[in-house]
C-alpha cells in the first residue's frame, strides 16, 4: 500500500489521547500501517538492567495508525491531506490540497 505520509515529515495527531500534538515522523511502520511520531504516544517501559545501560522506568514513543495523523499544510500549519503532481520539470512531487503548496 502507498503511504503519504513518509519518514522526516511535520504532522498533527487528529485522535486519541494525544490529538492535536505535533511532531515529526521518525519511523513509518508499513506492514501494520502505523507511524512513530517523536513525543506524541508516550508508553512507559520497565528496562531490565544490561551491561550497556543501568535499565529502570523508561519513557518512549509508541506507534499510532496511520490515519490518526495528518500532515502539517507549510503555510499555515493546520492539517492537512497530500496529492501528488508533475511539476513544469515533470519531477513528481507532493502537494497539500488545502493551499497547493508543495511538501518537501
Amino acid at each position: 500500500m502507498k503511504f503519504k505520509i513518509k519518514t522526516g515529515d511535520d504532522v498533527i495527531v487528529t485522535a486519541g489521547k494525544d490529538k492535536g500534538k505535533r511532531g515529526k515522523v521518525t519511523k513509518v511502520l508499513r506492514a501494520q500501517s502505523r507511524v512513530v511520531v517523536q513525543g506524541a504516544n508516550l508508553a512507559t517501559k520497565h528496562q531490565k538492567p544490561t551491561q550497556a545501560s543501568t535499565g529502570g522506568i523508561v519513557r518512549q514513543e509508541a506507534s499510532l495508525h496511520i490515519s490518526n495523523v495528518a500532515i502539517v499544510d507549510p503555510t499555515d500549519s493546520k492539517p492537512a491531506r497530500v496529492g501528488y503532481r508533475f511539476n513544469d520539470a515533470g519531477v513528481k512531487e507532493r502537494f497539500s490540497k488545502r493551499s497547493g503548496a508543495v511538501i518537501s
